[in-house]
């Protein structure tokens, strides 16, 4: 039985034909308080991926190898330390969701109280790049319905929560999954990684229309990795071609905007239905739609003329390649993610990405905000987690032992020299609505 089939058993035919917005918000149209003139979201986010490698037997979980289920008090005291009220947070969704209406709430419940108390604005991460054991990976047809009941779990025990994430880069969720074969189900095929992209992103809308039912004026960042290839070929290749334009896949899928015809014939040819591809194509998910885009200079690559890859780093940069993501969505963006390894390099980084902020702006798009990412360093991302080497990767903004990094004091200063700033500069062009968020599914 397919997804669909087990998403329309559960909840019907129901579809709806959405907007981009559809939920009662700020003054702007962006879902952010009125009385918070000062409103671009400058943010951090704790790393929280949670994948399993080597068939399963292994979980990696950044959350503990980075030592925050120890120190999330102090982690927490961290980001008011720096002058953040945007925290991009991930509960551990594998650990947390046990089995079908089980949850244990208990490390959830106390983090969550202190992000409250601490008056932080969490952006909460659902799911970022593993499931529970039971439910095994993603080429699972039955994890949209189950991450929907997740969701609805979450929303309902902390409804002051606003902001969301519900599936954490699908994209690379899918691509590391089931064509890389690094993570999770290890595939390497183009059937597998088809069918982890439309569930995840069927999870992301299922999940989105069970948060939008408890929480009309829901705010969703859907964060993604901006991606390109170049390469140093006479003569473009058809499989370049295809992986430049298959890196737009999962928002396609999430915002109802048809792919390319290249792009439709190679789902059909590898899975998806005309049905499922149909579902997808309603409209979009209801709520406040942000497009999180997440740069890091290792996003872009060149393919040289004897098939290896380099990274590039900053060629294009964030900027050029979220112009590009933004004039095929039209959406309000946010950008999401970015670090590099070396510690000594980070504050000329932010100020790189930081230029690309203020450009877009310049040019008239509306940018929601800005995020380091993550808060602390992380660990083992250099081979994308698929080793076990216990490498730290010196991307945060505090060190391992919590002491702050030269780009700590970079982004404090950006922060008191921008720190007032709102979304979009000489004006309000987005639109005001009261209108309640309609779901795709009738709920």
């Amino acid at each position: 039985m397919s997804f669909l089939s087990k998403i329309k058993k559960k909840y019907g035919d129901g579809n709806y034909d959405g907007d981009q917005f559809g939920g009662a918000g700020g003054h702007d149209g962006s879902g952010l308080p009125e009385n918070n003139p000062a409103n671009f979201m400058f943010a951090t986010g704790i790393e929280c991926s949670y994948p399993t490698i080597q068939q399963g037997k292994i979980r990696r979980d950044l959350l503990r190898e980075c030592g925050h289920y120890d120190r999330w008090k102090e982690d927490l005291g961290l980001v008011k330390e720096m002058g953040l009220n945007f925290l991009r947070y991930g509960l551990p969704y594998y650990s947390i969701h046990q089995a079908p209406g089980k949850y244990d709430w208990s490390f959830a419940d106390d983090v969550m109280g202190e992000i409250k108390r601490l008056g932080i604005t969490p952006i909460l991460d659902l799911m970022h790049f593993g499931v529970p054991d039971w439910i095994e990976n993603f080429q699972n047809p039955e994890l949209p319905i189950h991450f929907a009941d997740y969701a609805a779990a979450v929303a309902e025990r902390y409804p002051w929560v606003r902001f969301y994430t519900p599936v954490n880069e699908i994209y690379v969720t899918a691509r590391i999954s089931a064509k890389d074969g690094v993570w999770n189900e290890q595939l390497k095929t183009d059937k597998g990684f088809v069918t982890a992209i439309k569930h995840c992103a069927a999870a992301s809308i299922m999940a989105n229309q069970q948060i939008a039912k408890r929480r009309n004026d829901c705010v969703i960042v859907q964060s993604e990795s901006a991606e390109f290839t170049h390469e140093l070929y006479a003569k473009p290749s058809p499989q370049i071609t295809l992986e430049n334009e298959l890196r737009f896949l999962s928002l396609d899928l999430l915002y109802a905007n048809p792919p390319s015809a290249t792009v439709g014939m190679y789902l059909l040819d590898n899975g998806m239905t005309r049905k499922e591809y149909d579902w997808f194509m309603t409209g979009k998910p209801p709520g406040y739609q942000i497009m999180g885009n997440d740069y890091y200079g290792r996003n872009e690559r060149i393919r040289l003329a004897d098939g290896s890859i380099q990274t590039s780093m900053d060629v294009l940069g964030w900027y050029e390649i979220t112009k590009d993501y933004y004039e095929r969505y039209r959406m309000p963006v946010m950008h999401t993610e970015t670090n590099v390894f070396e510690a000594d390099q980070a504050p000329i980084w932010l100020n790189k990405q930081w230029v690309g902020v203020m450009k877009m702006r310049r040019d008239g798009i509306p940018v929601m905000g800005f995020t380091w990412y993550s808060l602390i360093d992380q660990v083992d991302w250099d081979t994308q987690l698929g080793e076990q080497n216990n490498n730290v990767n010196e991307c945060g903004l505090y060190d391992m032992d919590r002491k702050p990094r030269l780009v700590a004091e970079a982004y404090k200063s950006l922060l008191k020299e921008f720190g007032q700033i709102t979304i979009v500069p000489h004006g309000e062009v987005l639109e005001l609505t009261d209108r309640p968020a309609r779901l795709k599914v009738q709920v």
